[in-house]
């Protein structure tokens, strides 16, 4: 342990995005910070996912949609212009740069997506040919398993951007996180939440992620220490493991958040469940598990254990007819 009390520390610098849900959930890791006794601050960094919404960007030849929203994040964290980053971990690669660690995950918030409309309270009630709201991959598919009829409009922004197109009549509904609405408070218009053998969430979905420089990309040792130890407090180990499960199934599958893949893994009686599903963009052919393992299996088994059964019922087949 370092010896360097928390009263001779400067402030532990916080980096986040600007926008009203990333907002939240860095002052939600800052007052987690300052209940444990550390001072804690929050620097604002502009992304490109960021400047991507705003009229009139034209993005970089080179860019390949991976890491917008934590490019500029992870420049700050590996200069030292800030000490940790807070993401949505659903926005994290499966494999980060070896100058960075997942210090710690928080307990996650609610996984599921919400339905969010004001006149139809639920998918089934949409009108034939309804206008849902989304630019996922893997909603589109796994609403169309459900619903062939629907349309789908591109709808981009923060969720207050979202909220305000449907409410300007852009589309008839939205699918969007739960956690986010409920982080901002933004539920009124929400009727129906997916069950995950519905529409089984993103790897990752609902949960945090504080990343921090590795321990073999020191900048100032005993500072580096200090800042790993404080965010070790904030970790939940069931949420971590649910969530590596998950992410490892990902990987194992060489998705990421442009292909249809869901995957939901929870404690259960004393085991592990874990539901992962793969779905074709059309909606017409998908692949899923929904599995148990004990409570001695490691993250890294299971996760590999669920992506090799998909696999073996042509999970890669669907994942292909995906790629355009």
């Amino acid at each position: 342990m370092s010896t360097t009390s928390k009263k001779d520390q400067a402030p532990i610098r916080i980096g986040s995005r600007g926008s009203q849900l990333a907002l939240w959930q860095a002052n939600h890791i800052l007052e987690a910070l300052r209940s444990a006794g550390h001072a804690a601050e929050i620097e604002v960094i502009r992304t490109t996912g960021d400047r991507m919404q705003q009229p009139g960007f034209v993005p970089p030849a080179d860019l390949d949609g991976k890491g917008i929203f934590i490019k500029e994040i992870e420049e700050a964290l590996a200069e030292g212009r800030i000490d940790l980053a807070v993401h949505s971990l659903k926005d994290l690669p499966t494999k980060l740069s070896p100058r960075f660690t997942l210090a710690a995950i928080p307990k996650r918030a609610d996984a599921r997506d919400a339905w969010v409309c004001e006149p139809y309270w639920g998918l089934h009630t949409l009108p034939m040919g309804g206008r849902i709201g989304t630019t996922s991959p893997r909603r589109k598919a796994q609403i169309l398993a459900l619903r062939p009829d629907v349309h789908f409009v591109d709808v981009r922004g923060n969720i207050d951007t979202r909220l305000k197109k449907l409410a300007a009549g852009e589309c008839d509904a939205l699918v969007l996180a739960a956690a986010g609405l409920d982080r901002i408070g933004r539920t009124e218009w929400v009727h129906q939440r997916f069950s995950p053998d519905e529409l089984c969430p993103a790897p990752g979905q609902g949960a945090l992620a504080i990343e921090t420089r590795s321990c073999s990309h020191v900048l100032d040792e005993a500072r580096d220490l200090y800042v790993r130890q404080a965010v070790t407090e904030l970790d939940d180990s069931e949420t971590r493991f649910c969530v590596e499960a998950e992410r490892i199934t990902l990987d194992a599958l060489g998705g990421g958040c442009s292909l249809p893949i869901g995957a939901h893994c929870i404690p259960d009686f004393g085991k592990w469940r874990m539901f992962a599903q793969v779905i074709a963009p059309d909606g017409e052919s998908m692949v899923q598990i929904d599995t148990e393992a004990s409570p001695s299996t490691d993250a890294e088994t299971l996760g590999r254990w669920v992506a090799e059964d998909l696999k073996s019922k042509g999970a890669l087949d669907l994942l292909a007819s995906s790629i355009v």
